[in-house]
């Protein structure tokens, strides 16, 4: 491996660690203090439901009842983080989500997400479970 890839490597750990403790801080101890030491403005938002900015996160975090964030799959390149994940709490039902997050200087500044109802295997065409 070279320099510039053991480098690469590095930095996409710690956008991992850095994304799971700030999502574990924010909505599983609903700790709101976490915005401000994981996140920073301006904060571009790309799912279609939420605005720009961090107040959404501050107004939205403490009225999620029974959330919970469950990533299966996480992956990093560059300054993105990918995760593959079972959210209950977000939607009526429990729903899979992939979320990208572009993190700067060690602070998550842009948001993309895809949310789809979880289909059990049994209904699925194709007898595989989604997440």
């Amino acid at each position: 491996m070279t320099h510039h890839a053991a480098v690469q490597d590095d930095q996409a750990e710690r956008n991992i660690d850095i994304v799971l403790t700030a999502m574990r801080e924010l909505f599983a101890e609903k700790d709101l203090t976490a915005i401000d030491r994981y996140w920073a403005e301006p904060y571009i938002q790309h799912s279609p439901q939420m605005p720009n900015g961090l107040d959404t996160l501050r107004n939205a975090v403490p009225h999620l009842d029974g959330f919970s964030w469950e990533p299966q799959r996480i992956a990093a390149q560059g300054d993105l983080v990918f995760t593959h994940s079972i959210v209950h709490g977000w939607a009526p039902n429990p729903v899979a989500i992939v979320d990208i997050y572009r993190l700067d200087n060690g602070r998550i500044v842009e948001h993309w997400d895809v949310v789809q109802d979880i289909v059990t295997p049994e209904n699925s065409a194709n007898g595989n479970a989604m997440v």
